[in-house]
């Protein structure tokens, strides 16, 4: 990782939590939509951060919106469940004949195809992390897998729309 990628990766650390704990806490639309854009960083990381290092910084990614939402590890757990999962995501979703393009995952350089199954599972295993262990309970499962997927599609909705935008941007 060089100096550069170090700092931009730290930039979009600090951005991302002010964004989330500023704004995107603040939207609540219907008690079904909440939208946790924070796990975008854990998205872009590059291929080659090595686990221990991408569970380090997930956790603390996790745990500084857990200090600043008063939710006691909830944001932690889900991250380093997603972190857990990532590698595995990506060497499942790759293809063996198909090498990995670029630095870090993106849209541009990965394709639509590859980057929606890779943002939907681990978004979809943040946010099924994040609910069930919030309500832990069973008796409102299907409340809660519909919280599940409707923050899912928001969160899936700003990943692409930042890919879109930094992508025509860097061009």
């Amino acid at each position: 990782m060089t100096s550069r990628t170090f700092f931009f990766n730290i930039l979009r650390f600090v951005f991302l939590i002010i964004f989330q704990v500023l704004i995107l806490n603040h939207i609540n639309l219907g008690g079904y939509i909440n939208p946790y854009f924070y796990i975008y960083f854990i998205l872009l990381l590059p291929f080659s951060t090595p686990r221990w290092m991408l569970l380090l910084l997930s956790f603390v990614l996790g745990i500084s919106i857990d200090i600043f939402t008063n939710t006691i590890g909830l944001n932690a757990s889900a991250c380093l469940a997603m972190a857990f999962a990532r590698p595995f995501i990506i060497t499942a979703i790759s293809s063996g004949n198909e090498s990995l393009i670029g630095d870090t995952p993106s849209l541009r350089t990965q394709g639509i195809k590859w980057f929606l199954y890779y943002s939907i599972i681990l978004i979809l295993i943040h946010h099924t992390a994040l609910f069930y262990l919030e309500v832990f309970r069973f008796s409102e499962f299907f409340a809660t897998f519909a919280r599940v997927l409707l923050s899912g599609v928001f969160t899936l909705m700003l990943v692409l729309i930042s890919e879109y935008i930094l992508n025509t941007s860097s061009k």
